[in-house]
């Protein structure tokens, strides 16, 4: 599969044309790229807008899970997790370059425990049908041992077993920017929405304008539809139409979502050795638990704390941080410290406000509020997308389409068009030929970097510097590669999303930053923005 030429230059080109679009999406996270996807698969011309990067909000900061939802289940949401179980099928089924399965395993420290979340782990299996993707077990206390050795020992009588599902959350958002665009799609990063249009006689939304962050230029594009997929931000775009404002990056949330914030805290895998991840259902403070082994690293989260604010980088709070270091003296055998901590980061779920009430810090628990999504028509035609999560991504765009063809905005069919769609990079990555020279960063280094890159690995080979590599998991070739075919534009692209270092080791990917600052600079012929992504990665960091 040849490489997708993504130079912005072409892209701005095509947007000056002045055409009209079947569909404006804005937002360029996991909910407005798989409507891309959907949307240009089906023939229609389609325009997507991102005001920052791809999946630089919510969709780069999940915990790395292709799941069912084993907590909905707790709760009795089984729609939810019968559609999410499906979906975790299908998407290992079009990204197998990109998610995996992967062993869970919960320890239990009473005998109740043990049959009581067994039981309920069963019932997952029955829901999963032919999607499940390993039976679950009843594990002895020496088999939990041997499972998990990185269990506390103390008072353990045994565990139970079962299966998820495993992914790179940013880079599948980039595999769906890829293949909405082999589709034809126009897709642009850093590329906010300044206004939406409306047709003065009926009201309708019928374009908006964007303002390239790199040039301050202006553009006005037109589109029979607008799908609002702006994730926490959705209640920005649609104030747009009454106070013509322009979105802003800390402003408040407004009644259609209620934020949640969550935290991650990486560290060492020496913590947890093993492939096979933790999850507690029920910690001391009535949370769940996670330790999930993740590209050499293993991260620990995750929190749930109302937000009454949306920011483009939410900061954990100490009592976040304190809460999962303080949960793992009951379950880790070897405890981290603050000062273990390789890198921290926060993401905030775009939760449907069901209650329509304005959020607050003070309001109730949001681990209770549904993770299911909504759909929203307005009089006016804009089309606006709630809720949801990362494994249902593609039945939430399906949804998008069919809720404007009930509308009657565009003339669509009711086929599944994407349920069965390889994505970018999922050719078999046997079929790719030899993996480049890791260049001594240890013999799995270039391998696992280089395959989640599917049936681009050979592409690389073919670009200078493939065998220098600048940390682990990351070569110059591959920032040459982030430039050239996956939009990146500045440092933190490349740093936070087309690779993922600033997410595992914050002080690592300062010190890569000027070589990734210099290489993009020849690339692109413009400021990377290397001192922002400088003070970024200092907020990664845990101080003492």
């Amino acid at each position: 599969m040849k490489p997708l030429l993504t130079e912005r230059a072409q892209l701005i080109a095509r947007l000056e044309q002045n055409e009209m679009f079947d569909l404006a999406i804005v937002g360029g996270g996991a909910t407005g790229l798989g409507t891309a996807l959907d949307a240009a698969a089906r023939g229609l011309k389609v325009v997507l807008l991102e005001a920052h990067d791809f999946a630089k909000g919510t969709s780069s900061r999940s915990t790395k899970l292709v799941h069912g939802g084993v907590r909905y289940l707790a709760q009795g949401h089984l729609p939810l997790v019968w559609e999410a179980l499906r979906e975790r099928k299908r998407l290992l089924q079009n990204a197998p370059h990109l998610a995996h399965a992967m062993p869970f395993v919960m320890p239990a420290y009473r005998r109740f425990d043990q049959f009581f979340y067994g039981v309920g782990l069963k019932l997952y299996d029955i829901l999963a049908g032919s999607a499940r993707l390993g039976a679950t077990q009843f594990l002895s206390r020496a088999e939990t041992l041997k499972a998990v050795p990185g269990v506390k020992s103390v008072g353990l009588v045994g565990g139970v077993q079962y299966w998820d599902g495993q992914f790179d959350d940013a880079r599948l958002a980039l595999s769906l920017a890829r293949t909405a665009a082999s589709q034809g799609a126009l897709l642009l990063n850093h590329m906010p929405v300044t206004r939406l249009l409306t047709n003065a006689d009926t009201g309708q939304v019928r374009g908006l304008t964007c303002q390239d962050q790199e040039t301050g230029i202006e553009y006005k594009v037109n589109a029979r539809c607008v799908v609002n997929a702006a994730g926490v931000w959705v209640d920005q775009i649609e104030a747009m139409l009454q106070a013509k404002s322009k979105l802003g990056p800390d402003a408040t949330a407004a009644q259609t979502i209620r934020p949640s914030q969550g935290v991650h805290l990486v560290v060492d895998a020496s913590f947890w050795p093993g492939e096979s991840a933790l999850l507690v259902p029920h910690t001391q403070d009535g949370r769940v638990l996670f330790a999930v082994p993740w590209q050499g690293k293993v991260l620990l989260g995750t929190t749930d704390t109302p937000k009454a604010s949306v920011e483009w980088e939410p900061q954990a709070l100490e009592d976040e941080v304190g809460q999962i270091l303080n949960e793992t003296v009951y379950y880790l055998a070897k405890v981290p410290k603050r000062s273990d901590v390789t890198s921290v980061w926060a993401g905030l779920r775009p939760l449907a406000n069901q209650a329509a009430e304005a959020p607050s810090e003070a309001s109730a628990a949001t681990q209770n509020v549904s993770r299911e999504h909504t759909v929203k028509v307005g009089v006016n035609g804009l089309v606006t997308v709630t809720g949801g999560k990362w494994t249902t991504y593609r039945a939430m765009a399906a949804d998008v389409m069919q809720s404007i063809r009930k509308a009657q905005l565009l003339s669509l069919s009711t086929e599944d068009v994407t349920a069965n769609m390889p994505l970018w990079g999922a050719q078999a990555l046997a079929e790719s030929g030899p993996l480049p020279a890791n260049g001594g960063h240890g013999a799995g280094a270039s391998h696992s970097a280089y395959s989640a890159y599917g049936s681009d690995a050979t592409a690389l080979q073919d670009i200078e510097g493939a065998e220098n590599w600048l940390a682990p998991h990351l070569s110059e070739a591959m920032v040459r590669f982030a430039a050239r075919y996956e939009y990146a534009r500045t440092v933190e692209d490349v740093l936070a999303r087309r690779n993922r270092l600033l997410f595992l080791d914050a002080s690592a990917a300062l010190q890569a930053a000027p070589l990734v600052a210099h290489l993009l600079n020849e690339e692109i012929g413009r400021d990377p923005q290397l001192a922002l992504f400088e003070s970024l990665a200092k907020a990664y960091q845990l101080g003492p």
